[in-house]
């Protein structure tokens, strides 16, 4: 008889949760012992229920994806993780995969790959979707004379030349506050400013954001 892996589903969606229910369901072989759309609550039943991979969306509120797989390979490094994610951003997939995941598919993933994924992480591999292995193996022009801001770090540099705080940026791109304050300290760090306004000033010089009004 084959072994049954247990399932732990994490994202604060449930419609998401359900969704992926249902294309496991009459999968003999994978059981979902356990789901939560509070990836605070997750935590802890993701260390008494001990399943043997737990899948997770990246952007979630108060933890993120990647605090919560930094923190259940902490505490049990044998539990895989597969992360769930609108988008094959490269940083994000960087993120993710320095946290410790196994496997980066997308939402829009449809019942094969799936199941193709969690058996081939069961099994000791890594899986990755086609966008995101093509996100990962796409060559980046090396630019001396501006650095290279991912799209959601330009995105995030036009919402503070909005004014926006770092709660409604957060707010805005479905991510937590934490990852936004991390991806701000990358874009000064990557622009050598030092100020809001430096920023702007610099972003708008190298064209990396449109002329303010």
């Amino acid at each position: 008889m084959a072994n049954i892996l247990k399932l732990y589903i994490v994202d604060d969606h449930q419609m998401l949760i359900d969704g992926l229910k249902a294309l496991l369901e009459g999968e003999q072989t994978i059981l979902v012992v356990g789901e939560n759309t509070k990836p605070e609550i997750a935590i802890n039943e993701i260390i008494d229920y001990k399943p043997d991979i737990v899948l997770t969306d990246i952007n979630m509120p108060k933890i993120d994806g990647i605090e919560l797989t930094k923190t259940i390979k902490k505490q049990n490094p044998t539990i895989k993780v597969i992360a769930l994610s609108m988008y094959g951003e490269r940083e994000t997939i960087n993120d993710m995969l320095t946290a410790g995941v196994s496997g980066y598919i997308l939402k829009n993933t449809g019942k094969q790959e799936l199941i193709k994924a969690i058996d081939t992480v069961a099994k000791g591999g890594t899986f990755y979707s086609k966008e995101v292995n093509e996100e990962l193996n796409r060559t980046i022009p090396f630019d001396t004379k501006a650095p290279s801001l991912s799209a959601r770090e330009i995105e995030i540099v036009e919402l503070i030349a909005k004014e926006y705080t770092n709660a409604k940026i957060a707010e805005t791109l479905f991510i937590s506050e934490r990852t936004v304050e991390t991806h701000r300290k990358n874009i000064f760090r990557k622009t050598d400013t030092k100020s809001v306004i430096g920023l702007i000033k610099y972003c708008v010089e190298k064209r990396l954001i449109k002329t303010l009004k």
